[in-house]
């Protein structure tokens, strides 16, 4: 209090630093949310875009029962699933959102009593090392995490720096206190997924090693360094490998107490310590793709010290900087949480793929430099392509533009020569169908986020993925214009998905003069209409001579055609060309009456049979928003007569799809595809067609919302008589000049600027 009357009189005598400091927005974010049910989202510690990615994993399921997939493995696609009430430990790697998964490497627990190295069961924790915990011990914040781990009396406290994990782990004293390192735990694991693990005492405080592992990325390595505030005072391992047909010389020593090299594919290690009440016991755990060497660089690098609580104020000091490049006004509390925790979400990844001297492992299994640019992994390019990268393009163009130099670095290293179809950890994993990456680089491109000196390289990157006849039925698809039924189970799907990413690849030959090209791709383009048939007026799966395949129902997505969605979703799956659509499809009349049933219809309960990431919450009629494909849907009311219909079901959206809450997501948030349509939406525009340079207007939920722009310039948005009822948009006028059409340029948003809504209760029918 001392202090308080010489900084007041400070404040008047300048009235500028008076002035309210900005916002703390980190108190919206809550990285709990899509944990429950749908969504899949981890809580842990994690920096944007961090290497690191510091979560509590929940439970050991395997991904195999009985030698066939087990369906309960879904639940736990991000590690931590909120019904569960028992914690595992703390590993280091998490995807955010996908409906598949990986990762799940290192997992820590610190544990008392009595030393135990499995487990144990979510019903008997106390038969392992796993610890009963509830949700009234937990905090979630951006990069921090906080539990009681009810078992052991063991507070255990996260946080992170992009390639280190910082565990804090307060211990009651009273028993002997073990911190285990499980090097066979994982996300999605099975017994035979770790290839090879290695671990090496250096010294009594610092451990190092790597593992490899086969799934879906199939060759995967990762290497650690662990640093202990405190020596142990004894330490052993124990293996669980289940057959070795070649043991070696090795075993004539006893390597399971104090032995300072573990080699084998199923390993579990200890570490004993001597603590008194309230003692912390802190934990570094730096990674690298490289080499362990690497990793204790990294840690040197980016965690010399030991200050917990600084590490976590400067990780939320980073989360403060990216949730400002949007300041949004709203009186309603609930709003400001979607909205940033949505812009949380969006910031988890891609991530960091590499030191901090610039190398990491290639997709060749090779060490490289990343030179003149930040290499970055998890391409989840099939839902991002979508508006999460148009969203960076706008946000921070210079990070979208690293991102775009990794693919094409992955592109170089490819020994298929393709651009990343889904990509994570120096892995071409093959998921989901189409070649989006085109379209991200020619966003790119055409935006003029890359270089002028790499537009070229991009090109041609681009149009060999698309050439490549052996993938995916492209074959028949360059020969005939469409991928037969009988080549693909979704061959109406991947038909349309190339058909768009040949459109992209289009634009960007045009940008670059390439007329050749162009026509070329311009030609594929139009492939769409080669599956759409006009007797159902829905899209359908057509066979090698031509003819429509006979049996076919436009409400299934089982054995029809499409990837994630049924025929009346992805017959609008034509962004590029909404105009010819509507009149292949006979025009408004008929095109708007589809799109109105799209919203209104009734799945029957079949419908949810057949999938296991959709449940009756997650639609609306026959919307599906947790899948992908129709995300741009709702806006193409814009491209007929009654685009008033957009305004009001993009705000339908909004409110039924999206909460802050556990179960508050709507589907998964696929590596923040959910998140950035959210933020668009949100804001009152959305990239229908990512390269086309267009946004489409749809009816804006916040008050008002101001970008901070990479360049330096703010795109401030107003919205005049906004409130739940009045979603309908009465006029837009961009820098004083009234919009007659509800579409934007995204260059008129990069160059800064004023956009006015002005709001009604009542469509404003032209």
């Amino acid at each position: 209090m001392k202090h308080f009357l010489p900084l007041l009189l400070l404040a008047a005598a300048h009235p500028a630093s008076a002035q309210k400091s900005p916002e703390n927005l980190v108190q919206y974010a809550h990285p709990m949310v899509g944990t429950q049910k749908m969504g899949h989202t981890y809580p842990g510690a994690t920096v944007p875009f961090g290497m690191v990615q510091l979560s509590p994993d929940t439970d050991t399921l395997s991904y195999e029962q009985n030698g066939k997939y087990n369906p309960d493995i879904y639940k736990y696609c991000a590690g931590y699933n909120y019904d569960d009430r028992t914690i595992v430990g703390f590993s280091h790697t998490h995807f955010s959102g996908t409906g598949h998964s990986d990762l799940g490497d290192f997992l820590l627990m610190p544990t008392t009593g009595p030393l135990q190295l499995n487990p144990g069961t979510a019903d008997r924790p106390q038969s392992g090392y796993r610890s009963a915990f509830s949700h009234q011990n937990e905090v979630a914040e951006p990069a921090y995490y906080k539990v009681k781990l009810d078992d052991h009396n063991i507070t255990a406290e996260l946080t992170a720096t992009a390639r280190v994990g910082f565990h804090q782990y307060t211990f009651p004293g009273t028993e002997p206190a073990h911190v285990i390192l499980d090097m066979m735990a994982g996300i999605y694991n099975y017994p035979d997924k770790n290839v090879w693990s290695y671990v090496r005492i250096e010294n009594d405080s610092l451990v190092t090693g790597y593992r490899q592992t086969t799934g879906w990325g199939r060759t995967r390595t990762e290497y650690f360094a662990m640093q202990f505030s405190k020596p142990f005072k004894s330490y052993g391992a124990k293996k669980y490998d289940a057959r070795e047909t070649y043991r070696g010389f090795w075993g004539r020593f006893d390597q399971s107490q104090n032995w300072p090299e573990q080699a084998g594919r199923q390993l579990r290690l200890y570490f004993d310590f001597t603590t008194v009440a309230g003692e912390k016991i802190k934990v570094k755990f730096a990674l690298s793709s490289v080499s362990s060497a690497g990793a204790l660089a990294n840690m040197h690098a980016e965690l010399p010290g030991w200050n917990f609580d600084q590490t976590r104020r400067d990780g939320q000091q980073l989360w403060q900087q990216e949730l400002s490049k949007v300041t949004i006004q709203t009186p309603n509390r609930a709003d400001k949480e979607n909205f940033y925790t949505a812009l949380y979400h969006a910031c988890l990844s891609p991530t960091v793929y590499q030191d901090t001297d610039g190398q990491y492992r290639g997709l060749d299994q090779q060490t490289h430099r990343a030179e003149g640019f930040v290499n970055y992994t998890t391409f989840s390019l099939w839902d991002t392509f979508r508006a999460l990268h148009p969203l960076f393009n706008l946000l921070q163009p210079s990070r979208n533009a690293d991102m775009v130099q990794s693919m094409l670095a992955h592109y170089d290293q490819s020994a298929e020569h393709m651009l990343p179809v889904w990509s994570h950890h120096a892995n071409e994993n093959w998921c989901m169908s189409g070649y989006h990456s085109t379209s991200v680089v020619a966003d790119a491109v055409l935006n003029g986020t890359m270089p002028p000196a790499q537009a070229e390289r991009a090109l041609a990157a681009c149009v060999a993925t698309a050439r490549h006849r052996w993938y995916d039925g492209l074959d028949a698809y360059i020969d005939h214009g469409y991928v037969p039924s009988e080549r693909s189970g979704t061959s109406v799907s991947a038909t349309l998905e190339f058909a768009f990413d040949d459109w992209c690849i289009a634009q960007l030959a045009q940008k670059l003069g390439h007329a050749d090209i162009y026509q070329e791709f311009s030609k594929r383009a139009t492939n769409w209409q080669n599956v759409f048939d006009a007797h159902t007026n829905a899209m359908r799966p057509r066979l090698a001579d031509g003819s429509f395949r006979p049996k076919f129902d436009v409400l299934s997505t089982n054995g029809q055609g499409f990837i994630e969605g049924n025929a009346w979703n992805y017959t609008l799956a034509v962004p590029h060309d909404p105009a010819g659509l509507i009149t292949k499809m006979g025009g408004n009349a008929r095109f708007v009456p589809h799109l109105d049933s799209l919203f209104t219809m009734h799945l029957p309960d079949s419908f949810f049979a057949e999938t296991e990431d959709i449940t009756r919450e997650g639609i609306i009629g026959g919307y599906v928003h947790g899948n992908e494909p129709a995300h741009h849907a709702a806006y193409l009311y814009n491209y007929t007569d009654q685009p008033w219909k957009t305004q009001a079901q993009v705000r339908n959206i909004l409110a039924r799809q999206y909460h802050p809450t556990p179960d508050g997501l709507g589907g998964n948030d696929d590596c923040g595809q959910m998140s950035a349509w959210y933020i668009f939406s949100a804001l009152g525009f959305y990239p229908v067609a990512p390269s086309s340079g267009q946004y489409a207007l749809g009816s804006p939920l916040v008050h008002g919302a101001v970008l901070h722009l990479e360049n330096g310039k703010k795109f401030t948005i107003q919205v005049k008589n906004q409130s739940p009822k009045n979603v309908y948009v009465q006029s837009v006028t961009l820098n004083g000049q009234r919009r007659a059409q509800p579409f934007l340029q995204q260059q008129d948003v990069a160059k800064g600027g004023t956009l006015v809504f002005v709001m009604g209760a009542r469509p404003a029918r032209r």
